[in-house]
């Protein structure tokens, strides 16, 4: 995967001023777009679009400072229709515009082009299993909320807590099948995990898929696959929170398993009464390389 990302990097450079074709590059590398977005994303510590704005505007403001050519010519080279729209890019990278830039010759941010490396650390323990499961469906009460990478997303805790106590009871006892227990769902998730991006998010059960849902609950109907597993305890949401970084860093990277589409799954096994710790199941949708 590290040399797959290495390579991607390289096209990048090769197609700066061209489309870049990333479902295409994935299957010449050996894996989907999907996971190659997904690990670059959590590798780089940005999505793979915003890094390819930022190599384009470096290298284009070495173009405007030069004055050489008009910004008009260098927004089309860039792949920009307008000078507003190169303009808007161009200044959310520097920081100006480039006719300041121009003018001025500055300020100017270079984004250095990126080399991926796998360091083994070790840090985080991980308890992981595969398991093949037949269809299921996870039933619950959902709402559209923005993607937050560090601690508690307000969203979903408004979410929760807006529901009845007997609620959480009865949504308990429909639960049939693994995952066990309270499941946290994410669903229709950016695959470049772009922070405030919105995603589905479900607090609901997995039932089998013949199964009857009740009326008033929301639904997602997911298909025959495999999953990896990844079981944590410790502070709660940070170990979580952690153990989910990890799975690119150490994890995928190191296992012939790639990511696939699907809905990514929480199990709350046991927890403090504050929630201040707990024993989670992380359930990724995943598929062998």
């Amino acid at each position: 995967m590290i040399a797959a990302l290495n390579r991607l990097v390289g096209l990048v450079e090769e197609h700066l001023c061209a489309e870049m074709d990333v479902d295409g590059w994935a299957g010449a590398l050996g894996t989907t777009e999907y996971h190659l977005r997904r690990m670059f994303s959590s590798l780089a510590g940005m999505p793979l679009s915003e890094y390819v704005r930022r190599r384009r505007m470096t290298v284009a403001a070495a173009d405007v400072v030069s004055g050489r050519d008009d910004l008009l010519s260098i927004a089309v080279r860039y792949g920009y229709g307008s000078t507003e729209a190169f303009g808007r890019a161009f200044r959310a990278v520097h920081g100006a515009g480039p006719g300041e830039v121009r003018r001025d010759g500055g300020p100017l941010r270079a984004q250095p082009q990126l080399r991926f490396r796998l360091t083994v650390e070790g840090t985080i323990p991980m308890d992981t299993r595969i398991v093949d499961h037949p269809p299921f469906r996870l039933v619950g009460h959902a709402a559209r909320v923005p993607l937050i990478h560090q601690g508690v997303n307000p969203h979903i805790q408004r979410h929760i807590a807006a529901l009845p106590h007997e609620e959480h009871l009865r949504l308990k006892a429909l639960g049939n099948t693994e995952p066990a227990g309270l499941l946290a769902v994410s669903d229709d998730l950016d695959p470049d995990r772009t922070e405030g991006s919105e995603l589905t998010y479900l607090h609901g059960v997995a039932v089998t898929g013949e199964a009857p849902t009740p009326d008033g609950l929301d639904t997602i109907e997911v298909p025959t696959g495999s999953w990896v597993v990844f079981r944590t305890s410790g502070p709660y949401p940070e170990t979580l929170q952690q153990t989910w970084a990890a799975t690119a860093t150490q994890w995928f990277p190191s296992n012939r398993w790639r990511l696939r589409p699907g809905p990514e799954i929480v199990a709350v096994l046991d927890r403090a009464a504050d929630f201040s710790t707990a024993t989670t199941e992380l359930w990724l949708p995943v598929e062998a390389m």
